[in-house]
C-alpha cells in the first residue's frame, strides 16, 4: 500500500493541515487506518518531524481523520530548540499507527500512566524524510521517558532500505556501528525543553535503552490498547475516532471524508519562518 498528502491551508499556519490518502486516493486516517505492520517484523512508521528540521509536526489525535498539523501553545506554533550541537530533530520522528498510549493504565515499568498518544519512533537512517512519509522500519530497542510524569516511549529504529539495516538488528548494534548515537539521543530528549525554563527530563531504568524485545513487547501492549479504545472499551480521552476503514461506529464513508477535508481553506503559501528557530541554545550539562 501507497500513501499520498494532501495539504490545506496555509503553510507555516495554525491553518495547516496535511491528509492522508490511500492508494485508491480514498481519504484514510493515519492513526487509525494505516495498518501498525507491513509485513511479519516490518512496521510502518508515519514521518511528523523531518530530521534536521524544528517544527513541532504531530497527527492531530483530536480532530476528525487526524492530520498531521503543527502544535500550537498559546497561540503560537511550535518550534523545538537547537540545543547545541543539536540542530532541530537529530533524526525522523514520527510515530506507530494503531498504537496508544493509555492515560488510564500505569505503565508496570515506568510507574507511570500513558500520555494518551500514539508510540513515538526516532528513525536513526541516513535518508532525511518529509512529513506525512510512510516509512517501513525495523525496531531495535526503546527509551522510556517520563515527561511531566507521563511514560513517553521513544522507539529506536531504522528503515529497512537503509544502508546500515542489515547490520542493525539490535540496541547494542547501534552503539557498536553508530558510536556516540545513542548517548546523543538520550542527551536530546533530557535537555530540549530546557531552555524553555523546564527542568531536564527524566527516564526509567536510569536511562537505559532496552533492546529490540522489549520494545517490541511495548509496541504489542500499545497495539492492544489502541484495540480497546476504538472498541471503546476503554476511555476515549477526547480523542477522535474518525476512520473510513478500521469499521466500528466512527467509520465514515470516502464521501463524508472528503467533505472533513474540503471544509478546510485551501493549500496556499504562508509565512516565511520566524529566524528566531534558528537561535542556539547552550545547555549547561554540568548543572544537571
Amino acid at each position: 500500500m501507497t500513501y499520498t498528502t494532501e495539504q490545506r491551508g496555509a503553510s507555516r499556519s495554525t491553518d495547516y493541515k496535511l491528509y492522508f490518502r490511500n492508494s485508491d486516493c480514498e481519504p484514510i486516517s493515519p492513526f487509525h487506518d494505516i495498518p501498525l505492520k507491513a509485513s511479519d517484523g516490518v512496521y510502518n512508521m508515519i514521518v511528523e518531524v523531518p530530521r534536521w528540521s524544528n517544527a513541532k509536526m504531530e497527527i492531530a489525535t483530536k480532530e476528525p481523520l487526524n492530520p498531521i498539523k503543527q502544535d500550537i501553545k498559546k497561540g503560537k506554533l511550535r518550534y523545538v530548540h537547537n540545543c547545541f550541537p543539536h540542530k532541530g530533530y537529530i533524526w525522523n520522528y514520527g510515530a506507530l499507527p494503531q498504537t496508544w498510549e493509555n492515560p488510564l493504565e500505569t505503565d508496570h515499568s515506568t510507574g507511570c500512566k500513558g500520555d494518551n498518544d500514539p508510540i513515538d519512533v526516532c528513525e536513526i537512517g541516513h535518508t532525511v524524510r518529509k512529513t506525512g512519509d510512510v516509512v517501513q522500519v525495523k525496531v531495535l530497542g526503546v527509551l522510556a521517558m517520563i515527561d511531566e510524569g507521563e511514560t513517553d516511549w521513544k522507539i529506536i529504529a531504522i528503515d529497512i532500505t537503509d544502508p546500515l539495516a542489515a547490520k542493525l538488528n539490535d540496541i547494542g548494534d547501534v552503539e557498536q556501528n553508530m558510536p556516540g548515537f545513542l548517548k546523543a539521543t538520550h542527551e536530546w530528549f533530557r535537555i530540549y525543553k530546557m531552555p524553555d525554563g523546564k527542568p531536564a527530563n527524566q527516564f526509567a531504568f536510569d536511562g537505559e535503552f532496552k533492546d529490540r524485545e522489549f520494545a517490541t513487547k511495548i509496541i504489542d501492549e500499545t497495539a492492544h490498547y489502541w484495540q480497546l479504545l476504538m472498541n471503546k472499551t476503554a476511555d476515549v480521552g477526547g480523542l477522535s475516532l474518525t476512520n473510513t476503514k478500521v469499521g466500528g461506529e466512527s467509520t465514515v464513508s470516502a464521501e463524508q471524508a472528503n467533505q472533513i477535508i474540503a471544509e478546510n481553506p485551501e493549500a496556499s503559501e504562508g509565512p516565511e519562518i520566524d529566524q528566531s528557530v534558528n537561535t542556539w541554545h547552550y545547555v549547561h550539562l554540568q548543572k544537571l
